[in-house]
């Protein structure tokens, strides 16, 4: 079939919305992508080959799918919208290495769903052009998940890209900076125009790159306490360290001697801001607290 076009040309979409009625539907950040060349550049990116094994979300109409399908051993694609599923039934059919879960992927039970798709024991990687309202539970819910996810590279708001791969210091850095760089090292591979998207989006998109480290950045004795203290950090910005801590932790007298020897141990002056300790501060100071309780 030489006159096969690709799904995600402009023409070749609005075609498949055509014929199928299809209605976009705010709530769920639906936004397609209308250029194969950048589904090119993301396959690349993610380094997809026949020992690849591909977990999508939000398929769509099967644009990044298809790509994936060319070149990956499997795909697994989650559609949360109902509406779409007998259009990726139409549109993927010719690709049998691809198969389409109607499930919220937050509900999902990983472990058991990648081991009835994939019997061959690849590498597993995320990739997928994530709805923007709901970007950071699902990436947390892979991090934290029991799954060996070696890789994501996934389309995300600009803004969300530059907080996730910020460094310690500057105005990006917070919170979700260091839950998902406690797991993954993180860079921004490259933008996406928001020109090319049908709807079009008020917001430029970024490719986020995020690969498994062997061990996390940073040994703590509890991971539950560590990202409680480093929420805890941040919740007011424009706070001290000090008075962002009691915030959190309650300002009884002991509970402040508590956190004045914790901060001393760690070396780490009350009056600093959130935004400037490094993970290994974050660290030092979350396992002087457990030690100090």
């Amino acid at each position: 079939m030489t006159d096969y076009k690709e799904i995600a040309t402009p023409s070749r979409t609005k075609e498949i919305l055509k014929t199928h009625g299809f209605q976009f539907k705010k709530s769920l950040g639906q936004n397609f992508l209308t250029e194969p060349n950048i589904l090119r550049k993301i396959v690349e990116t993610a380094q997809i080959d026949k020992q690849t094994n591909v977990i999508e979300v939000g398929p769509g109409i099967g644009a990044l799918t298809e790509q994936l399908a060319l070149h990956a051993n499997k795909v697994l694609a989650y559609e949360i919208d109902d509406r779409l599923i007998p259009v990726l039934e139409d549109t993927l059919q010719r690709y049998p290495n691809v198969n389409v879960i109607h499930q919220d992927v937050l509900k999902a039970n990983l472990i058991e769903t990648t081991q009835e798709n994939f019997p061959e024991e690849f590498p597993i990687k995320v990739v997928a052009n994530l709805p923007y309202y709901i970007t950071t539970p699902i990436m947390m819910h892979f991090l934290e998940s029991e799954l060996n996810v070696s890789e994501m590279v996934v389309m995300m708001q600009k803004e969300v890209a530059d907080r996730i791969s910020a460094k310690p210091g500057t105005k990006a850095y917070g919170s979700l900076t260091i839950a998902v760089q406690y797991f993954m090292e993180a860079s921004i591979a490259f933008i996406v125009p928001k020109t090319v998207f049908i709807p079009q989006p008020n917001v430029d998109s970024a490719i986020l790159k995020l690969t498994k480290r062997d061990k996390p950045a940073v040994e703590v004795t509890d991971e539950k306490e560590f990202f409680k203290l480093t929420k805890a950090s941040f919740q007011s910005r424009r706070k001290t360290l000090w008075n962002n801590l009691q915030q959190t932790y309650g300002k009884t007298e002991e509970v402040k001697a508590w956190l004045a020897k914790s901060l001393e141990i760690a070396g780490i002056d009350p009056g600093r801001r959130g935004e400037t300790l490094s993970l290994a501060e974050f660290a030092a100071l979350s396992n002087a607290m457990e030690e100090n309780k």
